[in-house]
């Protein structure tokens, strides 16, 4: 998930005020130590998160709830708003033509995202290109055509030439007639002068219309110090933070870089072209405290699948037979990895319970085992599971080649999914109010 562990935390800290008998000063506070810890934690800078406390403890207690919202939701808004405070909004990126260029310090991840950049404007129909400028690194040519070419994104280098102002002026010239134009340039391992001197010359060959600094969730709080350098040399109109999966330091580059005044425009969640995502603060937020995300998930859906691919008539009546099971499967598998499917529903959508990392492990890997096992089945159990005992396990097991575990777990997986489309289709979540009511937004 989007930062894990924080996400997590912030929930159980909802969770304890929904819970909590009557709202008063005591309950109020329980909540901000808990929210304050679980920002600390991941790396927030102390003084936002102390000032932040104090705006909640003040508005929760003196504030009265607009209309139709309870106490306890009223703090819950007041949390998400304070939040949405120090994360600022994100950028604004227009989908029309126009030159990009991608800066930022060797290791951030800026080839990989020049390239997760290209797909993004691909799947929302326009036609990218690429250009290596990046003349300092071994290897960052060869690294950014082969990403182009798995993604049939246009591309153009000169490998050998060292020259990067040349490289960008006839990139430019060769790629004219293609929509978007990403300009990938060098990193160092510091903000040396001739790095600086070397974007400035781009930036005058190139004049792009967005100037992208790529950051490393990892850096922390440092990334104020790295916005605040090129800021200053080029001019940074927007902000990628890469991987932001898998580190504990997120919420020291979100805050540190909103901090600045630059805006976050998109932020990497994995390894895959498909692992990014624009940045939207509200969305973001809104995923963080559980409580979805289904405007992303509907665009996500509507860039991924055909009407073929899923028959929501029949899921939305009940019907969910492990033939279906496998039809959606196959569908989520082209949205991207189940688990990051599963993180844009509200908490509670799936019955209240939590899903387990285990379970929701990448759907291509179980896709080709699900149909082996499917294909030892009588019509009888594809249809209806439930009827599948042990000597029917057994017996599956043996036509197939599979374990019985294997089998078990497929069952497991059958019922999961079950429970969350009948949360979807009509489960209580109460929080989900509160989105309806746009937060006060």
């Amino acid at each position: 998930m989007v930062m894990d562990k924080l996400g997590d935390s912030l929930q159980g800290a909802l969770k304890k005020l929904v819970r909590a008998g009557r709202l008063d000063e005591r309950t109020v506070n329980e909540v901000i130590k808990d929210i304050q810890r679980a920002l600390l934690q991941a790396d927030v800078n102390v003084k936002l998160v102390m000032g932040m406390s104090k705006k909640i403890k003040e508005r929760a207690l003196k504030e009265e709830p607009p209309a139709g919202m309870n106490p306890r939701e009223h703090v819950i808004r007041i949390v998400y708003q304070e939040l949405m405070e120090i994360i600022g909004k994100g950028a604004d990126i227009q989908l029309k033509p126009q030159t990009i260029m991608m800066v930022g310090l060797q290791g951030s991840g800026k080839t990989t995202s020049t390239a997760k950049l290209a797909r993004f404007f691909q799947r929302k129909g326009l036609k990218p290109a690429v250009i290596a400028a990046d003349t300092f690194r071994p290897g960052a040519y060869k690294q950014l055509k082969t990403l182009s070419e798995k993604l049939n994104v246009a591309f153009y280098g000169e490998e050998g030439n060292s020259d990067a102002v040349e490289i960008v002026q006839n990139g430019l010239k060769e790629l004219e007639k293609y929509d978007v134009k990403i300009v990938d340039t060098a990193g160092r391992h510091a903000l040396e002068a001739d790095l600086i001197e070397e974007m400035e010359n781009i930036h005058a060959i190139a004049n792009p219309d967005q100037k992208f600094m790529v950051l490393d969730a990892a850096i922390g709080q440092q990334a104020s110090q790295q916005a605040h350098a090129f800021n200053d040399s080029v001019g940074i109109t927007g902000v990628i933070i890469t991987k932001l999966d898998g580190t504990a330091k997120g919420g020291g580059a979100l805050s540190a870089v909103a901090e600045t005044k630059a805006p976050i425009a998109f932020i990497g969640l994995g390894e895959t072209p498909e692992d990014f995502e624009k940045f939207e603060a509200d969305r973001f937020i809104s995923r963080l405290l559980g409580m979805g995300d289904l405007k992303s998930l509907m665009e996500k859906a509507e860039e991924s699948l055909s009407e073929e691919d899923v028959d929501v008539d029949a899921l939305m009546q009940g019907r969910f037979t492990l033939k279906d099971m496998y039809k959606q499967l196959e569908a989520m598998n082209k949205m991207g990895p189940l688990k990051q499917i599963m993180q844009m529903l509200p908490m509670g959508m799936a019955g209240g319970m939590k899903v387990s990392d285990e379970i929701l492990k990448d759907t291509g890997d179980k896709l080709k085992n699900y149909r082996i096992i499917m294909d030892s089945m009588t019509e009888a159990e594809l249809l209806d599971p439930k009827v599948i005992g042990g000597s029917r396990i057994k017996r599956i097991s043996k036509g197939s080649g599979c374990s019985s575990e294997e089998i078990r777990e497929l069952l497991k997986y059958h019922k999961t999914m079950q429970t969350a489309l009948k949360g979807f289709r009509g489960g209580k979540f109460n929080i989900q109010k509160l989105m309806k009511k746009k937060l006060g937004m």
